[in-house]
């Protein structure tokens, strides 16, 4: 996927106007890669195609997700939390333990007017939300098995994660079966094809 087509499917898919809330971010993320890793250099020129496309692709995996707080753990650059902040219509919850990264999101949360949009500057295993997550996503944080351990007291049995687990996503699966209770299968990834994203609901341990 080139980066015109990666915007020209977030403009079908989303439209105009948060696509260019998106090119936004991408100036705000650009400008920061020069103060802190926030990214692969080698990803800067591909975006559009590498982070903005592979963040959004999750939307469409969670969307029979109940009312609530889509919260992404370890959240980092923003991706894809606050993708998924500028291009859906529900409380999205950052959580980022590093300050300097916690401290970026806040700056684009603000500059982008990102209302719904919050940061708790904490591991995963420190928040604890009044309400429990509606959807829980998190991009290259960990095994499947350790974000399910450290986010079960986030979510309830309505709950559907959303997990991009790159080659090893049916492995993990396997691997958290014997652990693990709930419906889980793994969506091909649009950006990657050799990755997959696991989706799973009604997680409770064994």
């Amino acid at each position: 996927m080139t980066e015109e087509e990666a915007r020209a499917w977030i403009r079908n898919a989303f439209g105009v106007s948060r696509e260019t809330l998106l090119d936004r971010y991408r100036t705000l993320l650009l400008a920061e890669a020069a103060n802190q890793n926030l990214i692969a250099a080698s990803t800067l020129d591909s975006l559009w195609a590498r982070h903005f496309v592979d963040s959004a692709q999750l939307i469409p995996l969670a969307v029979e997700a109940p009312s609530g707080a889509w919260v992404d753990v370890g959240s980092g650059a923003g991706l894809p939390g606050v993708v998924v902040g500028i291009l859906v219509d529900r409380p999205v919850v950052l959580v980022e333990p590093r300050a300097r990264r916690a401290e970026f999101l806040r700056y684009v949360v603000s500059e982008l007017g990102l209302s719904r949009v919050t940061v708790q500057q904490s591991k995963i295993e420190s928040y604890r939300p009044v309400n429990r997550a509606a959807i829980v996503s998190a991009r290259a944080v960990a095994e499947l098995s350790e974000i399910l351990v450290s986010t079960t007291h986030c979510t309830d049995s309505s709950t559907i994660w959303v997990l991009p687990k790159g080659r090893n996503a049916q492995s993990e699966v396997d691997a958290a079966r014997p652990k693990w209770q709930g419906v889980f299968h793994v969506e091909p990834s649009i950006t990657q094809p050799d990755s997959g994203i696991v989706v799973a609901r009604g997680v409770r341990p064994r």
